[in-house]
């Protein structure tokens, strides 16, 4: 595993390398239900202020383009500290994505989201699309979520990632960098977040393992 925040694993080595290691192609999804975990919607935008206490007055705006969605498979706990790490954990994934759509590295969002340390690994990777004068698009599903939350008063969340249906886009011509599916287009995630004194669950670390057997198909 190496530490890196969030796609830091998808970000290919080499200026001519793909930015995004992708497949097409997914397994079978949960039967739907009404207890999905707020925030954890497929489409553009994040929900709105009355869908979640993680959407409270002052929390930054997330809109995304409509050509990025997400299936999150999360369901609610009952408990309410899991559900908020959950439903953070959603907007610190969604920020990022933000902050490479707007290609602004320093964009705000996720930087509300994640400790000082992660959100600056999280600038270094989002300057690389910038770089590339790329940005992502397509469907990214997560699943097999696994939420503890600890002594300390921090919580541990790990989860799979599915890139399968998600793809480079370069901003200047349009066109969407399609590739084939392999064992690494399934990555397993394990973060650490903490509770900050404005009740905000923020990622302070990230462990990833790409093409890891807990997440394949």
């Amino acid at each position: 595993m190496n530490r890196r925040s969030r796609l830091l694993t998808t970000v290919a080595v080499g200026a001519s390398a793909a930015l995004l290691l992708t497949a097409c192609g997914g397994g079978g999804d949960k039967p739907k239900t009404n207890d999905k975990i707020a925030g954890a919607d497929t489409g553009s935008k994040s929900p709105s202020p009355s869908a979640t206490p993680t959407q409270d007055q002052g929390r930054p705006k997330i809109e995304l383009p409509s050509d990025l969605h997400y299936n999150f498979e999360w369901r609610k706990t009952g408990n309410k500290d899991k559900d908020d790490v959950l439903a953070d954990g959603v907007l610190f994934i969604k920020a990022t994505d933000q902050a490479i759509a707007n290609q602004n590295p320093l964009d705000p969002a996720y930087r509300f989201y994640s400790s000082e340390e992660l959100a600056a690994a999280t600038q270094k990777y989002v300057q690389r699309f910038v770089d590339h004068k790329a940005r992502t698009t397509g469907t990214y599903r997560f699943y097999s979520e696994s939420v503890t939350l600890l002594g300390d008063g921090s919580a541990a969340l790990a989860y799979c990632e599915d890139q399968g249906k998600a793809y480079n886009k370069y901003v200047k011509t349009g066109k969407v960098d399609k590739t084939p599916v392999t064992k690494n287009s399934y990555i397993f995630y394990n973060t650490s977040l903490k509770r900050n004194s404005d009740g905000v669950w923020v990622t302070q670390d990230m462990l990833s393992e790409r093409g890891s057997s807990k997440c394949q198909p």
